[in-house]
């Protein structure tokens, strides 16, 4: 016989069946009762619960039959039944507060680090010689990530670094039309993309944190340069005679501080004591910061409050392909034109094509996917755009099959082949080089 905490009889409770995980909920008296029986039976009766109580025993029912329903495992205590501070008021963030982390101020250059890319292309530490490490202060995993993160910054930088200086690609700002004041991306282009009457290689990342020239962050810091960067793609691109252009769909907006908005006290209008508002302008604060600092601490990447100004005509990877294509590659001598797309860029020129299906026929020659994720059904690609596929597209994946050796696929597009490895590393030229 359940009882409320006042020793209340409330009804029969709801029949508890071993062996079932799904979540039952009934409302009686206009109160939502929620509880995790074993089994559940889509005539439970949820009990009686007045609003402000809760059942914490009943009568002829083991602990284990109560398990996880009302609040059998919370001790005795007045229920704020839609509040969303109830969940701050059970966790101690005093003690939170007093936890000893080190300040999230990190170096900004690899040396800084103490790190460095050897003769092989491998970041290694420069006394040591050991590869990365990530947990290099236990039990600070929010320190450890931004401390991730910091390098990772200033790998990207490195890369474009490499870009320009190794493989000789020129930095171009877009929008092409960009006022001085607007948010501004960037793609990088050999000298002859344009001009090269013959052939022209276009790369495209995935999507994440990397930027133009990458293919994995995790695999640049990790592994090597080799595998993680598009610069062997683009070394003998050049060397055959390629035209090269390097897309960045993933730089699509820019990150500005939001100014503080004042917001004035309601109580300084009002006709309460001094005293009294002073009280309760103090609480207001403490709760303030209480949150603030739960918000902080549940998602360490938000340390300020950030806006984001999105680029014109380039705020998703999507529309960058289009307005990449429209500016550049469809301006382009090339006769030929290649596409190599990894993961998230493979759905970005199936949506390219989508949108200038006839000008993709008339330049592109072959596309060599990697990973790629796009779905010709969700994207409503036409037959048309299927049957092109399935001559000039090839995707390579993820498998221990030996290379080239054929995948089942259920979407009727192009082939998806084994790329011999289940990392991104540069699957797809043999594709490239056969056409």
């Amino acid at each position: 016989m359940p009882l409320s905490t006042t020793g209340t009889y409330l009804g029969p409770a709801p029949r508890l069946f071993p062996g079932c995980r799904r979540r039952c909920r009934r409302v009686r008296n206009d109160v939502s009762v929620s509880c995790r029986p074993r089994k559940c039976n889509s005539n439970l009766v949820g009990a009686r619960i007045p609003r402000g109580k809760v059942i914490t025993t009943a009568r002829g029912s083991s602990t284990g039959e109560l398990e996880g329903h009302a609040s059998s495992r919370l001790p005795p205590q007045p229920c704020s039944w839609g509040q969303s501070s109830d969940l701050l008021s059970r966790i101690d963030l005093d003690e939170l507060m007093k936890k000893d982390e080190p300040p999230l101020d990190f170096p900004d250059t690899l040396e800084g680090f103490e790190y460095a890319f050897n003769e092989k292309g491998q970041l290694r530490h420069i006394k040591t010689g050991e590869p990365f490490v990530f947990n290099y202060r236990e039990d600070l995993h929010r320190w450890n990530q931004k401390r991730y993160e910091a390098l990772g910054e200033i790998i990207t930088k490195y890369v474009y670094e490499l870009l320009e200086k190794d493989c000789n690609l020129k930095k171009i700002s877009i929008p092409v039309d960009a006022t001085e004041s607007e948010p501004k991306s960037f793609i990088f282009m050999s000298e002859d993309a344009l001009t090269n009457p013959q052939k022209l290689m276009v790369l495209i990342h995935g999507s994440g944190v990397v930027r133009a020239g990458q293919w994995a962050r995790r695999l640049i810091i990790n592994e090597d340069l080799d595998s993680g960067t598009q610069i062997p793609f683009i070394k003998r691109a050049v060397a055959e005679g390629y035209g090269v252009i390097v897309l960045n769909p993933n730089e699509n907006y820019i990150e500005v501080e939001k100014p503080k908005i004042h917001v004035q006290s309601s109580s300084d209008s009002s006709d309460e004591p001094a005293e009294k508002r002073e009280r309760k302008d103090k609480v207001s604060k403490e709760t303030k910061k209480r949150r603030d600092f739960y918000e902080k601490y549940r998602n360490p990447q938000r340390e300020k409050e950030m806006m984001q100004l999105y680029i014109r005509e380039n705020g998703s990877p999507e529309e960058h392909a289009i307005y990449v294509w429209d500016h550049f590659i469809a301006q382009a001598a090339a006769e030929n034109v290649f596409f190599v797309a990894h993961s998230y860029g493979g759905l970005a020129f199936v949506e390219l094509m989508i949108q200038r299906e006839a000008d993709v026929k008339n330049k592109v020659t072959a596309v060599a996917l990697t990973d790629s994720v796009h779905n010709v059904w969700h994207q409503e690609a036409g037959k048309t755009i299927r049957e092109w596929m399935r001559e000039n597209c090839c995707n390579w994946v993820s498998s221990s099959e030996p290379l080239d050796t054929s995948v089942e696929s259920m979407l009727p597009d192009c082939p998806r082949v084994s790329a011999d490895r289940v990392l991104p590393c540069h699957p797809g030229w043999s594709a490239m080089a056969q056409s």
